[in-house]
This record gives C-alpha cells, structure tokens and sequence, in this order.
C-alpha cells in the first residue's frame, strides 16, 4: 500500500480509504452486520489502509457506532484514522442541520460517543450551508482542533467558489485550514478537474474521492445489453447522475476492454485511472461483501500504461467549458502547471481549429 502527504498537512494516509456507508444500512446501498464490518475493518488494516472514513448521517449514526466497536478491540483505533462528517439533519429540532456553531459542536460529541474515541482524525464539512456565516463555521471547527477533539479538518460537496471563502475566512483570523475535500470523481464525472482539482494543487488540500467507481456503474457489471439484478443503481439511485447513457457505455466498453486485456475487473481500472489523476489522494471503496474489498484493494498495485491511460482518457474526456476554451484560444503562452493539467489535452485541437 502507499502513503500520501493529505494535503500540507503532515499526516500520510493510504491510497486506499475504507469507506463504511454499507454499515447498518438497508438492502439497497449494503446491509453489513456488525460481525462483518468488522472482519471488513481486518482485512483493509491486513492490507495497509490506515484511513476509515464514515458520516453522522450515515444509517442515522449506526455507521459510526459500528465503526467504533470494530476499532475498539485488539489495538485496531491506534493503527486507524477516522474520518467522519457533519452537516446534515440529525434530529427533529430547528438546529438539528447546518453547520452553526451549535450543530457542529453537539454534533461532534455524539459522534466521539458513537465511535468510542477520543479524537477525529479528520472532521469533515459535509456539504455547503448557504446559511450560516462561513466565518461562524470555520470558527466552530477551530473550536475542536484547539480543544483536541479532532486534529484536522476538511470539506465535502463544496464548489471552488465555497472553498475560497472558508479558506479566506480561516486566513483572516489565523485559524485553521481545510487539509482535504472529499469529491465525486470517476471515469464519468470528470467535472472536478475544472475547478476542484486545480483548487486542490493550488491551495494545497489532499483529495479523497467518493463512489470512485460510481457506486458500481464503472464496474463492468452494467452493460448496453444489461446489467445486475440487484444494486443501488437497479432500484433508482441517482448519485451519480447520467446524462448521456451512450457515453457512460462508451468509457465502459472502454474499460471493460482494458481489464480483459490485463486480466483484472473493470473496478481495479477504474480506480487505478484516479490514482493517476493529477491530486487524488486516496479513493473511499466500499463494498457490500468481502469478495467486493477484495477485488478493489487489487487497485492499489496496478499501474496502467501510457497507452491504457491515453485510451480511457479519450473516451471519458469531457467537453471544454468557458473560460477554459477562451484560455486555449488565446493563453497558451501564458499557462503554469496546474492550467496545462486541464487544457493541455484539447491545446492541439484548438489550434488545428
């Protein structure tokens, strides 16, 4: 397994994160019992993953309380970090959501009760909160760092333009950064490389990468002339969603090619594709059995060719938005790094036009 650096921080985390929606949850995202989660939680240790990555709101907090007993036995919490999240609705009441002060600070200390630690690794924003003050938000979480319930923070779901503003807020007062975000990013959903990625490289915060592998489409198992009978895709689950199904075929009869060639699934190309992106830190799998941990922990040692990676990059690549066209129209003597990584790949086809 190999360690990245999250972001500026100091802390190493594997490529590989476990991620633990499926636990207590219903039939159609994963019900894992307790006695398999935490043989799940073993064979992930057993294979170098140090980050387990979790959410309050996840199976209304039976996810964290899971996590927690299976990290509580046999010395497993001081070879983990755990990540959790908060942001959405936990209760009733009129603060039972968002991310004032108050929801933050309760919220982290239920979730410390349901993970039987005393400490998060990492705390994440779950998603963005138009309506409370980004200073008020970024202050709550400073709150915890200072009092040692969690030692770094981070945001999920957050546009380039929302985490800007947390990071301006957090500068103005000395106060502490995002080390990551946690995004959507896959074969399909290549949206991020217009703003979240750069963002990431240039602001310095590490990527963890959710449903790496669309939370199966990308897999292989779904094809043009069918798919499983079961699934969280097979009962209407619409993250993410699919705008164009003849393209989302295309990159997987790509990828379905690649793996056949190599003699490995399509999830271990698809997740081998993100550990090459330009940022990515570490992708969050999942899995509803063991066999599924297994398949995709083979990623972690999988290095696909120039020419594998140009194929799946062709076929998945997605149209140039504005300003990024204007940029390869009329910038290219002046693009750093960071741009090229985005308009590199069309620079010679706009040229030619």
């Amino acid at each position: 397994m190999e360690y990245r650096y999250l972001g500026r921080s100091g802390l190493k985390v594997s490529t590989m994160t476990m991620g633990t929606m499926t636990f207590g949850g219903s039939e159609r995202v994963g019900a894992t019992g307790q006695d398999d989660a935490t043989r799940q939680v073993d064979l992930c240790l057993d294979h170098g993953i140090n980050l387990f990555d979790t959410a309050n709101v996840y199976n209304a907090g039976v996810s964290e309380e899971m996590l927690g007993v299976a990290l509580s036995e046999n010395g497993r919490r001081q070879r983990a970090l755990v990540a959790t999240k908060v942001r959405f609705k936990m209760g009733d009441g009129p603060n039972e959501i968002g991310l004032s002060r108050h929801h933050i600070i309760q919220q982290c200390e239920a979730s410390l009760k349901r993970l039987k630690t005393d400490v998060i690794d990492l705390y994440q924003v779950h998603e963005w909160d138009g309506m409370t003050p980004i200073e008020e938000t970024m202050a709550a979480l400073d709150t915890l760092v200072e009092q040692g319930k969690v030692r770094y923070i981070g945001c999920s779901n957050y546009s380039g333009w929302h985490i800007m503003k947390a990071l301006a807020a957090a500068d103005k007062r000395g106060g502490h950064r995002f080390v990551s975000q946690q995004i959507h990013y896959t074969l399909h959903s290549r949206e991020a490389e217009y703003e979240l990625v750069p963002i990431s490289q240039d602001q310095g915060l590490g990527i963890l990468v959710w449903s790496p592998i669309a939370g199966g489409l990308l897999s292989g198992k779904y094809r043009r002339d069918g798919g499983p009978k079961s699934g969280r895709h097979v009962g209407g689950f619409r993250e993410p969603p699919v705008y164009d199904w003849d393209k989302l075929y295309d990159i997987i009869d790509t990828i379905v090619e690649v793996a056949d060639a190599r003699g490995v699934s399509g999830a271990q190309v698809a997740l081998a594709w993100l550990l090459g992106r330009p940022g990515v830190t570490s992708v969050i799998i999942g899995g509803r059995n063991q066999e599924q941990f297994e398949d995709n922990l083979k990623a972690a040692s999988l290095q696909l060719t120039a020419e594998e990676r140009q194929r799946l990059d062709a076929v998945s690549q997605p149209p140039l938005l504005y300003p990024y066209w204007h940029q390869s129209f009329t910038a290219q003597d002046r693009l750093g790094p960071i741009d090229l990584d985005l308009i590199g790949p069309y620079a010679e086809e706009f040229k030619r036009g």
